[in-house]
């Protein structure tokens, strides 16, 4: 069984968290919330996203449709 690994990186001076699951050539395109971005391949398949202004979520989860 080959092993699934996560990356995940945040940059606190940014606020930024960026999440990939794919390690694999790709480009971060736009979502619903434009705090939130995902990343693709070139055939559409979701990589990881990224969201900006971590440290503002409270409350309410934020909830994105990623492709």
């Amino acid at each position: 069984m080959t092993e699934k690994r996560v990356r995940i990186w945040y940059d606190p001076e940014g606020d930024y968290l960026e999440v990939i699951f794919d390690q694999r050539e790709g480009y971060f395109r736009e979502t619903a919330d434009d705090r939130v971005m995902e990343k693709v391949d070139g055939q559409g398949h979701v990589l990881g996203f990224s969201i900006l202004g971590v440290g503002s979520l409270k409350g309410e989860p934020l909830q994105v449709a990623l492709s």
